[in-house]
């Protein structure tokens, strides 16, 4: 009985592994393996290739905005100096997003079975559901992004590159807070040294405009192009914040199509209202 009971658990782990490996064979999933009164987990394929999607991201955010920042002084310093055409082409490129469109969307095998021909009522209430988020997401974020563009045009027309750069790092300080209140995220020891950092950078590049100046432009207009950034910045961190509790809350899925709808129709949005600003203000 003794060497029974001793061989016993050694079974019971050989037959769980085994069914665990049957079963899971083909899945990208993490395997547990319990041996000794020890778990062990094998990371799977799926969590390799989730780090790539964040580096490629993380890459385009990177380059997409140092690029953006060099083009819009290329632009004012050959003499360009309408705020609302340099407002209008960070945004008005998204219908390349458009063919995003074909590519084709995995369904969840977990879902129903969805006819091809929906009928009229789920018709309705898919449109329904559109008009609820244009009216409730959409037109809001819209509004905040194009105001935002704005305000970076001011700051990227009276600031130095380099100065300029530095003051949107402050954008991090706006993400905690706002994400703190909005989405419930909590302060960390890393996150507090960072904002203490940059808020202190920031802080003190106001009273280096005579170092820092190459554009000469005046201390009124300088100090102007500083707060203008500021509030980008804040605009910023709020648009973000904004962005993932309508995710939770209203949109209520993070699929691809409706990420997608997100960047084309908040694009849409606030492309019409720099639009309308740009042949208001007669700068056209």
């Amino acid at each position: 009985m003794g060497e029974l009971a001793h061989h016993r658990p050694q079974e019971l782990q050989l037959h769980i592994v085994g069914d665990a490996e049957n079963k899971g064979e083909n899945s990208s999933h993490p395997t547990s393996i319990i041996t000794n009164n020890q778990a062990t987990i094998t990371p799977g394929p799926q969590n390799f290739w989730w780090w790539i999607r964040v580096a490629l991201c993380s890459f385009f955010v990177l380059s997409g905005q140092s690029v953006g920042t060099l083009l819009g002084t290329l632009y004012y310093n050959k003499g360009g100096n309408s705020k609302w055409l340099a407002t209008l082409v960070p945004l008005v490129g998204f219908p390349i997003l458009l063919l995003l469109y074909v590519i084709p969307t995995s369904r969840n095998p977990s879902s129903p079975h969805i006819e091809a021909y929906p009928l009229p009522q789920a018709q309705s209430q898919s449109q329904s559901f559109f008009l609820k988020r244009l009216a409730f997401v959409y037109l809001p974020i819209g509004i905040i992004l194009a105001l935002d563009c704005y305000l970076y045009s001011f700051g990227l027309l009276y600031l130095p590159v380099s100065t300029y750069s530095l003051v949107c790092s402050s954008q991090l300080a706006f993400n905690a807070l706002f994400s703190s209140f909005l989405n419930a995220q909590k302060f960390t020891p890393c996150i507090t040294n960072s904002l203490v950092l940059l808020t202190i950078s920031s802080t003190l590049l106001v009273f280096q405009s005579n170092s820092q100046n190459p554009k000469r432009v005046s201390k009124a207009k300088y100090a102007l192009g500083f707060v203008c950034t500021i509030g980008a910045s804040a605009g910023s961190g709020l648009l973000l914040s904004l962005t993932q509790l309508f995710f939770q809350m209203i949109i209520k899925k993070e699929t691809f199509r409706a990420v997608l709808d997100m960047l084309v129709c908040q694009s849409l949005v606030a492309s019409v209202i720099i639009v309308v600003g740009l042949f208001g203000s007669g700068e056209w």
